[in-house]
C-alpha cells in the first residue's frame, strides 16, 4: 500500500509556474544553437525531412534522421522513447496536461510521465496524482502511431531513484524504504523499471546488490541522463563506472538514455539522453516486449538508428558459446545531417572499475560495419558497442587515456555470454 501524506496538491501547481521563467524558451534554445538544433526524426526514409511550427515559437524546425528498418534484421520498427518525465505533480515546472502533447510534437513515438514518489508525498505524487497520470496516458495513446505510458520514479534520496513502468499501483518510501522492500514489491508486479542516473546518489542500490527475483524486471541502466554520460560519471570521486558495477553485479540491464524533463519543454531539446527501441508494434504491449527483451539502445541525438547483431543474436540477448571468436555487424545511421561522420565503435569488456575495451573500430554514420573480436567468459559475461564521436571529448572521463574519453553518441544493450 502507500503510504499517504501531505501531498503536492493542484493548488501547489501556480507556485511551480511562476519559475518558468528559468526554462529557456524555443527561440532562446535555437538561437544559441546558431539554428543547428536539430530534433527528433520523422517518420519516414533517411532523405525525409518535415518542417513543422515548434510548440510556444513560430521558428520552423527541420527534422532530419534514418530511416525506421534496420539494414540487419526483420520483423522490427526503430521507435525513439523519452520515457522519464516529469511535471509539476512532483518536482517538474510543466503542466502536465501538456506534457504528452509537447513530446509528441517533438517526433517521439512513444513517451512516459515517471513523477517522483517520495516519502509521505512531499515533492511527490499522490494517489489522486497517480490516477490523472493515467487518465492522461490513456488520452494521449495512440496505439500504431504514439505510445504513451504511465510510470513512477521510486525516489531514495541515498539508494537512488529507479521508474518503473506498467504498474497498476504504485509506492513510495513509506511502503518500500529500499532496495530490498522495493525488489519484494516489483517481483510480485508484471513491470519493467530501470536503475536511474546510476551512481549520482551515494550508496546507489546496496552497490547494485543483486537480487535474483526481478532479474527479468529491472530491465534498464540509464547511461544518458539529460547531458550525463555515466559511463564514467563520478569517476574522480568514486573510481568505479557505474556500468562496469551494475552489469558485474549480476544484472543484465539493457541501456537507456532519458532527458529526466524537469521543464516545461519535453521533447524538444538536443543533446539529452534518449532510447531507440525495436518493436514489432508501436503500442504499450509491443514496447513492454522489446523492453523485456533489452532489445534497445541509448543514445543522447535525436533521429539515431543503431541495430547491432553478434554470432545472429541481436543486441540484449545471449550468445551461445562461453569463448571464441564473435562476428558484430553494426547499423548505424543518423540521415542526411551526419552522412560520412567519421565515428568509433568501442567494445566494451568488464573490467574490475573501468570497462576493458576489447577493440575500436573506426567507422561512419550511415554505414553498416563488420568485424571479428574473440571473446572469452572467463573475462566477464557481457560485451557492449559503444559509439563514440573522436572529435570531442567526454566531459566526465575516465582514467587518464582510457579510449572512452572521447564524447559518447549511443550505447547498444549488451550481449552475454554463457557462463
Amino acid at each position: 500500500m502507500t503510504t499517504h501524506g501531505h501531498g503536492h496538491h493542484h493548488e501547489d501547481h501556480d507556485h511551480h509556474h511562476d519559475h518558468r521563467h528559468r526554462t529557456p524558451s524555443r527561440r532562446a534554445l535555437l538561437a544559441g544553437a546558431s539554428g543547428l538544433l536539430v530534433l527528433s526524426s520523422a517518420p519516414g526514409t533517411a532523405s525525409a525531412a518535415s518542417t513543422r511550427t515548434a510548440r510556444s515559437s513560430d521558428v520552423p524546425v527541420k527534422r532530419m534522421g534514418a530511416a525506421r528498418s534496420s539494414r540487419l534484421t526483420q520483423g522490427t520498427t526503430l521507435v525513439h522513447a523519452d520515457m522519464h518525465n516529469h511535471t509539476a505533480m512532483s518536482d517538474g515546472d510543466g503542466d502536465p496536461e501538456l506534457a504528452f502533447a509537447s513530446l509528441r510534437d517533438a517526433g517521439l513515438d512513444v513517451a512516459a510521465l515517471t513523477d517522483h514518489a517520495t516519502l509521505l508525498g512531499i515533492e511527490g505524487i499522490t494517489d489522486e496524482e497517480w490516477d490523472r497520470t493515467g487518465q492522461l496516458a490513456d488520452a494521449a495513446d495512440d496505439p500504431g502511431a504514439y505510445t504513451a505510458i504511465r510510470g513512477f520514479e521510486w525516489t531514495h534520496p541515498l539508494q537512488g531513484h529507479a521508474n518503473i513502468w506498467f504498474t497498476d499501483d504504485w509506492v513510495d518510501l513509506g511502503g518500500a524504504g529500499g532496495p530490498d522492500s522495493l525488489y519484494s514489491w516489483l517481483k510480485d508486479r508484471d513491470a519493467v523499471a530501470s536503475f536511474n542516473h546510476p551512481g549520482r546518489e551515494p550508496q546507489m542500490f546496496d552497490s547494485f546488490s543483486f537480487s535474483a527475483g526481478v532479474l527479468e524486471k529491472m530491465v534498464g541502466l540509464e547511461m544518458f541522463n539529460r547531458g550525463d554520460d555515466y559511463l564514467f560519471d563520478g569517476w574522480s570521486d568514486t573510481g568505479r563506472s557505474p556500468l562496469v558495477a551494475c552489469l558485474n553485479a549480476g544484472w543484465r540491464t539493457g541501456l537507456t538514455g532519458v532527458t529526466d524533463e524537469h521543464g516545461t519543454d519535453w521533447g524538444f531539446p538536443e543533446g539529452k539522453g534518449r532510447s531507440g527501441l525495436w518493436v514489432t508494434e508501436n503500442t504499450r504491449a509491443g514496447v513492454f516486449e522489446a523492453m523485456r527483451a533489452r532489445r534497445f539502445f541509448a543514445t543522447r541525438v535525436s533521429g539515431l538508428r543503431l541495430d547491432a547483431v553478434a554470432g545472429g543474436v541481436r543486441m540484449g540477448g545471449t550468445l551461445g558459446k562461453s569463448s571464441g571468436d564473435v562476428r558484430f555487424t553494426v547499423d548505424l545511421d543518423r540521415g542526411p545531417e551526419w552522412e560520412g561522420k567519421p565515428l568509433n565503435i568501442q567494445v566494451l569488456r568488464p573490467g574490475s572499475d573501468a570497462p576493458a575495451v576489447a577493440d575500436v573500430i573506426e567507422t561512419q554514420s550511415n554505414k553498416v560495419t563488420e568485424f571479428t573480436v574473440p571473446l572469452d567468459a572467463a573475462d566477464g559475461d557481457w560485451v557492449v558497442l559503444r559509439i563514440s564521436d573522436p572529435s570531442q571529448a567526454n566531459p566526465s572521463p575516465g582514467p587518464s587515456g582510457h579510449p572512452c574519453n572521447d564524447w559518447g553518441v549511443a550505447y547498444s544493450s549488451p550481449w552475454w555470454l554463457q557462463a
